[in-house]
């Protein structure tokens, strides 16, 4: 994956990344605003509308506080922790209402920027920032919270009937979360044993490598020299799998993902080798 030229934010995140932080938020705010329901179910969730966008609201201001310099525990980074963080967090957190959340989420994105601002004024521009998915730099901290808000973002928009706010630009925004997080959410049984050496390419250009060594992966900026397959997937496609949004059978047979290589019939296997948390 190419370096992303410019920057944001006195030259703390990549060039794009504040204002799709922002755009994502307004966005998720406008489908909420003067929803009377939100009791309605999320699709393939457990949550309701209202449950999702309290836990949108938490989980921004948890990112807003990491990015203030605060020590925040939330789960010990499995997938099975954070999950159960997130019920303990909505049981203590009674607002449900689709208003006053669609504002929640907003101020928290603005606040989360304007920290990452501030922590840029003080000169702690590349300084770690401690994660429930471990240590992070401010960009990739910043790429984290645009990747959870557009996964709850695209339930949110389908719970209502709606337009998803998921495109092409802000999946290379979220890429280097990805990156980051993939070693951390590997599923140790589905990866058991597995010796393999992908290139991950999105329509567009962006690409990096995953290598497993007897199950343990290995996650690169740049493809391995000899991959045993290479996955060609549409933007979008590929980040609603990622999240687990989408399963890879229906986008082949769509088109929407495209495999080659020595072994191409790794392709399929390659969504169930992770755990979205």
């Amino acid at each position: 994956m190419a370096p992303v030229a410019g920057q944001d934010l006195r030259g703390t995140l990549p060039e794009g990344l504040g204002d799709a932080i922002r755009g994502t938020a307004e966005e998720i705010a406008a489908l909420l605003r003067g929803v009377a329901d939100t009791g309605v179910p999320v699709p393939g969730s457990q949550w309701s509308l209202g449950a999702a966008a309290a836990h949108l609201a938490q989980a921004n201001e948890l990112m807003a506080d990491i990015a203030a310099g605060q020590q925040r525990s939330h789960g010990d980074g499995t997938p099975q922790s954070l999950a159960e963080a997130n019920e303990r967090a909505l049981a203590a957190f009674g607002e449900r209402g689709a208003d006053p959340l669609a504002g929640m989420i907003v101020e928290q994105a603005a606040a989360f920027l304007k920290a990452i601002d501030e922590r840029a004024g003080e000169g702690a521009v590349e300084g770690a920032l401690f994660t429930p998915l471990g240590p992070m730099s401010p960009a990739e901290l910043g790429s984290y919270l645009l990747t959870h808000m557009l996964g709850h973002g695209y339930d949110l928009a389908r719970a209502l009937g709606r337009p998803h706010m998921v495109d092409r630009v802000r999946v290379e925004l979220a890429l280097p979360f990805l990156i980051r997080a993939m070693p951390r959410v590997v599923d140790a049984a589905n990866s058991a044993g597995l010796n393999a050496r992908y290139t991950i390419r999105l329509w567009g250009g962006a690409r990096f490598g995953v290598t497993f060594t007897d199950g343990e992966v290995t996650v690169s900026p740049q493809p391995p020299d000899r991959p045993d397959c290479t996955i060609l997937t549409e933007p979008v496609t590929f980040l609603l799998m990622a999240l687990g949004r989408c399963e890879p059978w229906g986008a082949m047979a769509r088109g929407r993902v495209v495999a080659w290589g020595r072994k191409p019939w790794l392709a399929p296997r390659f969504p169930t080798l992770f755990r979205a948390p």
